[in-house]
This record gives C-alpha cells, structure tokens and sequence, in this order.
C-alpha cells in the first residue's frame, strides 16, 4: 500500500519497515533488558528470532502482545469481557471513542477483545509525551500506534490535527483498520468522563463533505470502559493533592512510567467494556442547518450520555457514592461484607501515598470521588433519558 509520506512521522510502521525496527530494537541494550525483565524465562536470542519471524503488524501483536496482555488480564483482572452486539457490521472498520482509565491496557484489552470476537486490532492514538525512550516510540509503533504530537504552539496544534484527522480517515477508509481514541486528552483523573469538543473537531478535519459527513465517515462508536478497581487510583489521588499545594506542578516522563506500570501489574478486579451504539445513527437526526458550535456540543453531549448510560457499576462504586455523600441510598445494592472490603480497599491505597504533608482526608474524598462519579453521571443520564 502507498501510504502518503505525510503521515510517516505518525503513522504505525508498515510492514516492509518491521525487519529493519526489529534489528534496530534487538541491537537496543535498554529494550533488551525490558525483555529479559518481563520474559526472565526465556533466552533474547529466542524472543530474537521470534521478532524476525514477524512479517506484519498483526503477526506480531499476536506473537507477543497477544498473550501478553492476556496473561495481565489472567493474572491482575477477575475477569475481562465485552458487548459488541451493537456494532452494525462486524466487518466494518470502526473508531471507538472511550472514557480513558488505564495509559495502556484501554486499548490492549480492547484489541485483545476484538481478535477473541472474530475482528481486527485497533490502531491507537498514543501522546508523544509516554514515549520517553526510543524502544518505546518503536514497540507502540510496531503495535499499530499512531503519534499525537503534545506541546506544539497553536499554529503547529493546528496542523498537527489536521494531519492526523487525515490519518485517521485514510486508516479506516483506505486501510480498513480500527481506530481507538480517548474522548478526551488524557485520563480524567477523577473519573468525570467527559468528551472534549475538540477531538470531535479533529476528527472532522479529515475526510469529505460536511462536518456530520466527515464523522459519518469514521463510524464512531462510543465505547464505555468500566474497571471495578484503578490500580492507579492512589497515584491519581496524589497528584491532586500536589497540584492544590503547588499550582505550577507537571508531571515527569519517570511519573508516566510509574502510572503505566502500576496500571498494567495492579489489580483491577472485573473490567467490562460496553459498545453503546453506533454514532451515525444520532448524526443523520441532527438538524446540519444549526451553528457548528451548537452541533459539536450535541454530538458531545451525545457520546457521553451513551459512555455514562452504558458503565457496567460494582458494589464498590455505589459504596463509594454513600459515603462520598454521606448518604444510604445505594445500601440494597452491596452487603456489609461488600462495604468493608472496599473501605479495606481504600484504606490500603491510601497507605501507598507517601507525601510529605499527607492530607488524608482530602486524598479519601479524591479517591472516593473517583468510584462515584460514574455512578453520579449515569444517575444524571437517565434523568435525562426520562425527561
């Protein structure tokens, strides 16, 4: 396939470049100690000569990646599913627009998903600024992970989203692949799942037509993820409390690798992900003649009223509600026994915290507020579906 020299700064690689990217990997000290870390098994020369076997993106998702994220889901998960009956057509190419939980495992398990329902891995929108070694940039590369280009001027962010909302388009029109992107930038630290205007507007730079025919286009189907425990939830919770007590604070590339690392080897309990329906079905009742502005938000509004509709609740989120709000509303949906273990639960992640003015109160009320906002929304949504 000629794919435009446009995108080769962003883009995955093709498969005639792997054989060079694996030597270049395989040569790479610092990859090779990742590989004898998570394969203390097995000899490099092996998992070499596995690599070079690999003739496509796929081959070697399925080599490595495959079993990989399986065995985190086997090992760190008490169980990980997915309802796709939404989807209208199964051999469609797809973007799936998702709240964002985990940097990594939202689109590893997704795909993971996808190939045990008989359909293709998705290419994944994945920020510049987790890729903080060269081995990365290539490994996410290879996984069929295109660039988002962080800290750009405004001239540059434009251009930049222009290219890849073009890259998008061209990967589910011309490439016929799945596109997984978060709804917004970054995880919501608070679990306040929200779709930002502005990755809509990307995604409807590319492609042709009106801006409803540009999102028709990528046959966008919300995607609700639901994690019965956040590994990273403390971590979170940290950063809130540093950023109150120090406005001007931005996290490191080291603190990227923590938060990855803890997401991928921390328990998560049940993880369910929930197809919600399929966009262009509420794009053609839209009426095209109301301001842009207006239809942006509608969409928006949309996208999460299907996230929040959709999130799959465990006892511990409507535990958290109660005593988030001081309430007993929810107290027929979990046991005493179910309350103390996710007040255990709590109590342990907050022990991890270490900071040197720990203010414990404020961390529980960030964590518990992480548990119940789902919850929250999803009451809201409903009042909205009734009126």
């Amino acid at each position: 396939m000629n794919i435009p020299t446009e995108f080769d700064e962003i883009r995955p690689y093709a498969p005639e470049e792997l054989p060079q990217v694996f030597e270049e990997l395989i040569a790479d000290p610092a990859f090779q100690m990742v590989v004898n870390y998570l394969y203390p098994d097995t000899p490099f020369d092996l998992i070499a000569a596995k690599m070079r076997q690999c003739k496509t993106n796929l081959d070697f998702q399925m080599a490595f990646g495959y079993d990989f994220v399986k065995g985190i889901a086997d090992k760190y998960c008490d169980s990980l599913t997915i309802d796709c009956s939404s989807l209208p057509d199964k051999k469609l190419s797809y973007t799936y627009v998702s709240n964002h939980r985990d940097i990594v495992l939202d689109a590893a398990f997704l795909s993971v998903l996808l190939i045990d329902n008989g359909m293709n891995t998705v290419e994944i929108a994945i920020g510049d600024n987790l890729l903080v070694y060269p081995w990365i940039k290539k490994i996410v590369r290879i996984n069929k992970s295109f660039i988002v280009q962080r800290a750009l001027t405004m001239r540059q962010m434009l251009e930049s989203s222009q290219r890849m909302s073009r890259y998008i388009h061209y990967a589910i029109s011309e490439k016929h692949e799945n596109v997984w992107i978060a709804q917004r930038e970054g995880r919501a630290k608070d679990s306040n799942d929200r779709t930002q205007d502005s990755v809509l507007k990307m995604l409807s730079m590319g492609g042709e037509g009106s801006f409803i025919d540009r999102l028709k286009q990528l046959h966008i189907v919300p995607t609700s993820i639901s994690y019965e425990y956040d590994p990273c939830d403390f971590l979170k919770a940290q950063e809130f409390q540093i950023k109150r007590d120090n406005p001007e604070y931005k996290k490191t590339p080291q603190d990227d690798l923590v938060n990855m690392q803890t997401g991928i080897f921390g328990y998560k309990g049940r993880v369910h992900f929930q197809m919600t329906g399929y966009l262009n079905d509420f794009l053609d009742t839209l009426d095209t003649s109301r301001p842009k502005c207006e239809l942006f938000t509608q969409v928006s509004n949309y996208i999460d009223r299907s996230i929040h509709l959709n999130y799959r609740f465990y006892p511990g989120n409507y535990v958290a509600y109660d005593l988030w709000k001081n309430e007993s509303r929810f107290t027929d949906r979990y046991t005493p026994e179910e309350k103390q273990t996710f007040e255990h639960y709590i109590n342990r992640q907050l022990s991890k915290i270490e900071l040197p003015n720990k203010d414990e109160a404020f961390l529980r009320d960030r964590i518990l507020a992480m548990y119940a906002n789902p919850l929250i929304n999803h009451l809201n949504a409903v009042s909205h579906e009734a009126e």
